[in-house]
């Protein structure tokens, strides 16, 4: 059987702010930090060394004040504070880097970066391709078909479908449904109080979906696990809150500015290459190792 092209999806944004919080503070040219612009380059380079893809793209993040999912819930990822400018800066010194590898990467003004690898995952998996989505994310766990991998690159953790759903107890196509019951307080979606992801799993490998889940409400107080009673008291009491965190935690994979992407590495503007590593003080074999990959 021949094997099947493959293409690395990366969630960006997730390998800067690691960077931002942990790589040794250093300056640029003009003085200004790029600590977590370094960080990121060295998951870069230690990626595109290690694995030579072929067919990749990288989402980044945007500080949207305004967004699909704050029309939807004001208080969506209320709770961060924005980024500060220097981190800003550095984002789209990412971004600079990445597109002059001939490498293509893109945010939205609307959407999230989760939302540009739902759509190019579906995109690339109707075409037979295998995915890895690079992330630490566990709301992309919900795009990984069979062949498929969500894998935390940096910490060497791969899953497949079977193992995601050995993890987080359901199947990936099951995991917006459980974080729309538990909520999930690092994007501040509600879900039901009370409720954490453990008994959202029990609810769903019984019921499979919260269509089902609300249809047969009335049979929760019969499962055999601890304060069933109160449990469907929540559940029905909660439904619109389950509704609303469901449209939230939901990957949007039809996303038209994200449709028709080429995701072939293209050769590399050396010239813009040379200009970056000149801004970003690299040495010169750190600007040829750049340059030859």
């Amino acid at each position: 059987m021949k094997e099947k092209n493959t293409a690395w999806l990366i969630d960006s944004s997730i390998y800067v702010f690691k960077a931002w919080y942990t790589y040794p503070e250093q300056e640029d040219v003009h003085g200004r930090s790029i600590n977590a612009v370094l960080g990121f380059l060295d998951f870069v380079f230690q990626l595109l060394n290690a694995e030579k893809p072929e067919c990749i793209a990288f989402g980044f993040d945007e500080s949207l004040e305004t967004s699909h999912r704050r029309d939807i819930y004001p208080d969506y990822k209320a709770n961060r504070p924005p980024a500060p400018e220097s981190l800003k800066y550095q984002f789209q010194l990412c971004r600079e880097f990445i597109q002059a590898l001939g490498i293509h990467q893109q945010a939205s003004s609307r959407y999230e970066a989760d939302d540009l690898i739902g759509t190019w995952s579906k995109s690339l998996q109707q075409k037979s391709y295998s995915v890895n989505i690079i992330t630490a994310d566990k709301d992309l766990a919900q795009l990984i078909n069979d062949g498929d991998y969500w894998w935390e690159y940096l910490r060497g953790e791969k899953f497949d479908a079977k193992k995601i759903t050995k993890r987080f107890g359901v199947r990936p196509d099951q995991i917006a449904d459980q974080l729309a019951i538990a909520g999930d307080k690092s994007d501040n979606i509600p879900g039901v109080p009370g409720i954490g992801m453990s008994t959202a799993a029990k609810l769903l490998r019984k019921f499979d979906n919260l269509e089902q889940l609300f249809l047969r409400i009335d049979e929760i107080s019969n499962m055999q696990i601890r304060g069933a009673v109160r449990i469907q008291q929540l559940i029905s009491e909660h439904q619109k809150q389950i509704e609303l965190s469901r449209q939230l935690a939901e990957i949007v994979c039809d996303l038209e500015e994200a449709i028709g992407i080429d995701f072939k590495v293209k050769p590399s503007n050396t010239e813009k290459l040379s200009a970056l590593c000149y801004q970003l003080n690299l040495s010169p074999e750190s600007t040829n190792q750049w340059l030859n990959v």
